[in-house]
């Protein structure tokens, strides 16, 4: 009799079977490739000759231990949602609230309401970067060399540098609710599904507005395959309704600190915001926003011989003589359209300061 060839079948990655959401649940830190097994797994016996008998086949599956105690190794439970998501959905389900892993872990999960650690929104930003520029894989199990659990709400506890990996569950007891008008790079939209936690719950980090509409922002988020950052339309691709503004409780406007330390920005120096030095973020210069940035920028656009449209010298508050002397800068450099909408991004900051 032939060697009889074994076919192994794996479940799919999203399996919703009883077995395989029990598992998820109970063993949320199987390490990566090391997921429990799939209870309807099994192992189909092709039989390579036609004259085989029926009684040969039977001692044969008998003699492999084919039966449940059977000695050979279960299919092994496949990553969640391999590869990009079907349209822009992301993949949902997470991990719980959980210590740091690895070198950087913790014996035990900090007390909830625990003091939190000050960061600036630089800091933010820079350490969201970090995984983006590694391309850091998607997992709800897996975690990175950081000690960060690698899904969404993972990601988020590793930009703002929490003491332990929260979930969509609980990232709104270390946060504050904020509105629209108020977002700033840094903050976060979330969307908890109370009902069904697995079902659509997801959270992406605030990196700015792309332009004045405030229709789109630049998101940071952790989504299979891994960290991306991507224009997305405001609040988020789907559901979107159902995302929410949240603000760190912990993020201070100058250097780290405290929480609730905050210092005014120096006049000459200032965070680095989308890797330019001294730019803070398209959230500075917002209408009715009142703050140095605004008056560093009014002085640089009347050494550079674009403050034609103030009436008095630049102030704190952003007005439309400071939008007016952005264009005017903007279209000297050729730009036209959206380019030149008189909003102060990234490249427009690194140029007239350069």
């Amino acid at each position: 009799m032939e060697t009889p060839v074994f076919e192994e079948i794996d479940p799919a990655g999203d399996c919703e079977c009883p077995g395989c959401r029990h598992w998820r649940h109970v063993l949320p830190h199987a390490p990566a490739g090391r997921a429990p097994a799939h209870p309807a797994a099994y192992r189909t016996l092709v039989v390579a000759t036609a004259t085989a008998t029926a009684a040969a086949s039977a001692t044969a599956v008998s003699a492999l231990g084919a039966g449940p105690a059977a000695a050979l190794p279960a299919a092994a439970h496949a990553p969640h949602r391999p590869g990009a998501p079907a349209g822009d959905e992301p993949g949902t389900p997470q991990g719980p609230r959980a210590p740091l892993h690895g070198a950087t872990g913790r014996p035990a999960v900090p007390p909830a309401g625990a003091e939190l650690a000050g960061i600036t929104r630089t800091e933010i930003v820079d350490r969201a970067r970090t995984w983006v520029a590694a391309k850091v894989p998607y997992s709800m199990t897996a975690y990175w060399s950081d000690g960060y659990r690698q899904d969404c709400s993972g990601f988020v506890s590793m930009a703002w540098k929490l003491p332990a990996n929260e979930w969509t569950g609980s990232l709104a007891t270390v946060a504050d609710r904020i509105t629209k008008d108020e977002l700033q790079p840094g903050d976060i939209l979330l969307f908890h599904n109370t009902a069904d936690p697995e079902n659509g719950s997801h959270v992406v980090i605030f990196g700015g507005w792309t332009d004045g509409t405030r229709t789109a922002y630049t998101a940071y988020e952790q989504t299979p395959p891994h960290t991306r950052t991507r224009e997305t339309p405001y609040a988020y691709w789907t559901n979107s309704g159902k995302y929410l503004p949240y603000r760190y409780k912990g993020v201070t406007q100058g250097q780290a600190g405290k929480a609730g330390t905050a210092t005014a920005p120096p006049a000459a120096a200032g965070p680095a915001s989308h890797g330019v030095a001294g730019y803070p973020g398209r959230g500075m210069f917002r209408p009715g926003a009142d703050n140095a940035y605004v008056t560093r920028l009014g002085r640089q656009l009347v050494k550079k011989g674009f403050g034609a449209s103030y009436t008095r010298g630049p102030g704190p508050r952003w007005g439309e003589a400071d939008r007016r002397g952005v264009q005017a800068f903007q279209r000297a450099q050729g730009w036209r359209g959206g380019a030149a909408d008189g909003h102060p991004g990234p490249e427009t900051w690194r140029r007239l300061f350069s």
